[in-house]
């Protein structure tokens, strides 16, 4: 069986095509929307370089991920497994990143380089669930890294990161259902959104990044 056609999100335009779907069957998506107008499209290359984007970006505001992604680039130039393989662990730490993140890009790099490794270019040819369980293969890639890498690599349009914090908490607060769902309540609820739950998750984090600001989330 060859895997099921899913819309991808390729530009600004499939943006602005979830957001009319998902204000069309959502009174609290179009509220969602009007707060924050269209969400940034966020495409990484389906790549080395894209997953260890992920990696980097991990618990970290987006400002100070780009910055430590700077870095690392700078330091790398071709982000890809034979110069992270080769880097030294002290410069990768001194380029800002932890300890842990320079453990899980060792063992990406060791896991793509392997004779019969990790092929990051046969996922697009695989469903969400191939995906995580050969990401999850890799020492330190979880569940959450797997999805983000579906939704932003990929660029799966009803992708889901049913572990981030933010949209479980982003999901109580528009649905009034206390301060944070867990993992399996969130993507319940998600269930409204598909086929654009990829979309919905944007917009989510850009509301969920304004409450943050206002001090709205503590």
């Amino acid at each position: 069986m060859g895997l099921p056609a899913q819309k991808l999100i390729r530009s600004r335009s499939d943006i602005r095509e979830g957001v009319a779907g998902l204000r069309a069957g959502c009174g609290v998506m179009r509220v969602i929307h009007d707060r924050v107008g269209d969400p940034p499209l966020r495409r990484y290359r389906a790549d080395f370089a894209g997953l260890a984007r992920i990696i980097v970006g991990q618990q970290l505001s987006t400002a100070s991920a780009s910055a430590i992604w700077r870095r690392v680039e700078q330091l790398l130039g071709e982000v890809d497994a034979v110069s992270v393989g080769r880097a030294r662990a002290r410069a990768l730490s001194a380029a800002g990143l932890s300890r842990g993140k320079v453990q899980t890009l060792k063992a990406l790099a060791d896991a793509v380089e392997a004779r019969d490794g990790l092929r990051l270019q046969r996922l697009a040819r695989m469903s969400d669930d191939e995906v995580r369980a050969a990401l999850t293969c890799v020492h330190g890639i979880g569940p959450w890294t797997a999805d983000i890498f579906v939704m932003f690599c990929l660029g799966r349009a009803d992708a889901w990161a049913a572990g981030d914090l933010a949209l479980q908490v982003g999901v109580a607060r528009a649905f009034r259902l206390g301060e944070r769902l867990a993992a399996g309540e969130a993507l319940e609820v998600a269930e409204r959104w598909r086929p654009w739950r990829g979309v919905a998750a944007r917009l989510i984090w850009a509301d969920y990044a304004n409450l943050r600001k206002s001090g709205a989330t503590r």
